[in-house]
């Protein structure tokens, strides 16, 4: 992990997508303060035209909107740009947070937010966008079922080939990288998403199950991925 930014802020495009102006103008001005470019859209057409014109870096976008909703909004995102998206939402379930997590979203914060915190947020979001891809030159065949080629960037589970998102890659490089040794919560969410989410251990949970879902024969009796409860995550030790 990288311990600072890599990119210069200048050359950053921020789309944020809110209803309300006055939300977009709070978001604008804090971003604008660091130096970033910010577009806005006021609906979900709006969010799309944007980004098909102006190719965002990142797109800040609000959840409860007429219309097209935030969660639509970020389906269409997906058919067409992996681009980073921070999720903005008054609503705070649970549930609400992993449907969004599943169709994509990378981050939330809820409203009202800090901005401190909306800009550290967005930092690390950016980073992770802007870091080099981690790769090993070797195949690693874990067993007969599951072959791993980070250099390709390729996972094969039982003779095919799985699409992982990015934030599931990081994930799992780091868990096979460290084979056989046990990575706390906070080691996992400071390498994979930064240290300003050494807190959110939902995001972890979430993701070990998004890729056990992917890797394993049965996610609820896992061969790869260990959990050691109230401590972390530890991949299973490689036959040398």
């Amino acid at each position: 992990m990288i311990e600072k930014d890599t990119f210069d802020q200048r050359d950053m495009t921020i789309l944020i997508v809110d209803d309300e102006p006055r939300i977009r103008d709070l978001v604008r001005m804090n971003l604008e303060l660091e130096h970033y470019r910010v577009i806005e859209a006021s609906n979900g057409q709006e969010a799309l035209e944007q980004l098909r014109e102006h190719l965002p870096d990142l797109v800040i976008l609000d959840v409860m909107m007429p219309g097209i909703d935030g969660f639509e909004t970020l389906r269409a995102i997906r058919e067409v740009s992996t681009v980073p998206v921070m999720m903005l939402t008054v609503r705070q379930s649970e549930q609400d947070k992993i449907h969004g997590l599943d169709l994509g979203a990378d981050d939330y914060l809820a409203k009202p937010f800090n901005p401190r915190e909306l800009l550290s947020r967005t930092r690390a979001l950016l980073r992770r966008s802007f870091m080099p891809t981690p790769s090993r030159k070797t195949e690693i065949v874990v067993d007969q079922d599951l072959k791993i080629d980070f250099a390709r960037r390729e996972v094969i589970v039982r003779g095919q080939k799985v699409v992982l998102r990015p934030t599931e890659y990081r994930l799992l490089y780091h868990l096979v990288s460290n084979a056989g040794r046990l990575l706390t919560h906070e080691t996992l969410l400071s390498k994979v998403w930064g240290h300003e989410y050494r807190d959110e251990a939902h995001y972890l949970r979430l993701y070990i199950a998004y890729l056990r879902h992917k890797i394993e024969k049965d996610p609820a009796h896992p061969k790869y991925i260990f959990t050691e409860r109230g401590v972390g995550y530890r991949f299973k030790a490689l036959d040398v």
